[in-house]
């Protein structure tokens, strides 16, 4: 496969999906995506987790995401998420990269190759 993808697992209350949802929207139309690589977010909760699957082109992604990090654009939806998502564990979180699921598995279609 062309390309990377990263998961990032938080808590959410599903209430909120909404307002997740709109400061995405407004984030993605703007340069960051871009910048960062991104061709596709998606966004998922299930029994109070929230799951933020970004798919990337090329492999560096979570090196783009930690670059993105001293953007203001950055700072301010992670500002502007506090009140919706809190970390999966509060006690270990210090930057997105300690909420990233790790892939154990990976298959894709020969066509997706």
């Amino acid at each position: 496969m062309n390309g990377h993808s990263t998961l990032i697992v938080a808590r959410m209350d599903a209430a909120s999906s909404a307002e997740v949802a709109a400061l995405f929207t407004e984030f993605d139309r703007g340069a960051m995506p871009e910048l960062m690589g991104t061709r596709r977010r998606q966004l998922f909760h299930y029994r109070g987790l929230y799951f933020h699957l970004q798919d990337f082109d090329g492999q560096e992604g979570p090196e783009r995401i930690e670059a993105a990090r001293t953007r203001p654009e950055f700072a301010r939806i992670s500002e502007e998420l506090k009140p919706f998502i809190t970390a999966y564990d509060p006690a270990t979180w210090r930057s997105p990269k300690d909420a990233m699921a790790e892939r154990f598995y990976d298959w894709a279609a020969e066509r997706d190759r």
